[in-house]
């Protein structure tokens, strides 16, 4: 009679095998949802912008992104502060993605001012210094020194016991009104006004409006053109705008600073306004992200910022901004290659959800790739081991049952059942289908399969 542990190894190795086969297959749903969420994870559909005053460039700025940004499924929350030094700490806090930042204030401006002293900072450390990246300028920043009938083109002295606005206490506005002020001495060591000169802690609009109804003597506003403060002051009537004679020296003693001009009626031809070239300082705004911001979610806002602000203005040519010049953070990787190569390729041509899907799975598909390679070069070798073990199970089979008949003589119910298993044994090589290498051991099985047969139908002796 056939052993009935012969049937029991059979399901051992079969399990053995299939158990193989589905760990091997969670090893690999394992690795590509490792990939996923670690290498390729979904771009998030909520990012923060820190913008600034309400009635400022800047937040005018990010209801423009947010609008951009709505047209392809992602939600840009707007968060107004009071400016530059304020957006900085979120960002560097980590309480917002994005945020425009004045010239100046980063860590590049800040080493190249140590420079001067002899102090070398490496662009490697700097980067390793911050989290925090430089998509691209926007826009000048220039110093806009507005006064009533003060003459101050050959220096701020004439603010000397003047009441000057600066703008609202810890802006970025206010760093650079004092640092000029500091530099024409009406400031003290500890940045305290000299003279009789009241600095007065108040910007945008309602320092504008102070200083038109003749409440105040000057007002130093760091702002693009855009800005409607600035925009009020330069249609205001009887206000100066002062243009410094020492503008190239400033921009050589402060590095984070460039100089612009404001051509003689560019404001109003028919006004003639101004009614001469007005040399100013400018700092440049820079857009700024976390590092860590997925790189499809700054491709799409480079796509805003060029739509934004490639226009022409007072002070800028079509398509000076955005650019890569004169950042004030490192730069990110995918703002160098935008500007390089300018979208990538998918996102020309897909929706930005399905483009940034296709490029996922195209990520994940070349390391599941390099994973199955070495399973689909095994797959035929295991085939080949699973079909010689089932033939060798078949021989083990037959040997157990020749021994059996020659050492004894078998029931009939015994002979039943070894003919039953014969037949299964024969039926299963017929439907299975073996290489070619195969064939000799098959063809030679068939015979010792109906060699047992014909000793099973033998009578013993």
């Amino acid at each position: 009679m056939a052993s009935p542990t012969m049937p029991r190894r059979a399901a051992n190795s079969s399990l053995l095998f299939w158990t193989g086969v589905g760990l091997a297959l969670i090893a690999v749903c394992s690795a590509v949802w490792l990939l996923a969420t670690t290498m390729s994870p979904a771009p998030p559909r909520i990012l923060v912008m820190t913008t600034g005053s309400e009635d400022g460039a800047y937040h005018q700025f990010g209801l423009k992104y947010q609008a951009l940004l709505k047209l392809h499924g992602v939600a840009l929350t707007l968060r107004s502060s009071t400016g530059s030094v304020e957006n900085l700490a979120r960002l560097e806090a980590g309480a917002a993605d994005v945020g425009f930042v004045q010239g100046g204030l980063g860590p590049m401006a800040t080493a190249a001012h140590t420079r001067i002293a002899n102090f070398e900072a490496a662009d490697d450390d700097l980067a390793q210094a911050t989290p925090l990246r430089s998509l691209a300028t926007i826009g000048h920043e220039p110093v806009w020194i507005f006064s009533r009938e003060l003459k101050l083109s050959a220096g701020l002295g004439a603010l000397r016991g003047r009441r000057v606005a600066v703008g609202v206490a810890g802006s970025g506005n206010q760093a650079i009104a004092l640092e000029l002020l500091g530099n024409y001495g009406l400031l003290g060591p500890q940045r305290q006004p000299l003279g009789g000169t009241e600095l007065l802690t108040v910007g945008g609009l309602a320092a504008a409006e102070m200083l038109v109804k003749q409440e105040i003597d000057a007002f130093i506003l760091v702002a693009s053109v855009q800005a409607p403060a600035v925009q009020r002051l330069l249609a205001a009537d009887g206000l100066r705008l002062a243009s410094l004679v020492q503008a190239e020296g400033l921009a050589r003693r402060l590095p984070y600073f460039q100089t612009v001009v404001l051509k003689r009626g560019s404001v109003s031809p028919l006004l003639d306004r101004p009614a001469e070239d007005i040399n100013l300082l400018s700092t440049t705004t820079n857009l700024v992200v976390q590092e860590d911001l997925h790189p499809a979610l700054a491709y799409l806002l480079l796509d805003a910022a060029r739509q934004v602000h490639r226009a022409p203005s007072l002070l800028a040519r079509p398509g000076e901004f955005p650019s890569t010049q004169g950042t004030d953070f490192p730069l990110a990787e995918e703002s160098a290659r935008y500007f390089k190569n300018g979208r990538p390729f998918l996102q020309t041509y897909l929706p930005f959800w399905l483009a940034n899907l296709v490029q996922r799975m195209a990520l994940l598909i070349l390391p599941l790739l390099a994973l199955m390679l070495p399973m689909v070069r095994l797959l035929p070798w295991l085939r080949v081991w699973r079909q010689s073990r089932r033939l060798y199970r078949y021989y083990g089979e037959l040997k157990f049952l020749e021994q059996e008949l020659m050492t004894r003589a078998l029931s009939p119910p015994e002979c039943r059942q070894a003919h039953e298993r014969l037949s299964r044994i024969e039926q299963d090589i017929q439907s299975t289908r073996f290489p070619l290498d195969f064939s000799d051991r098959v063809y030679t099985l068939r015979q010792h399969v109906d060699l047992v047969r014909s000793k099973l139908a033998t009578p013993a002796p």
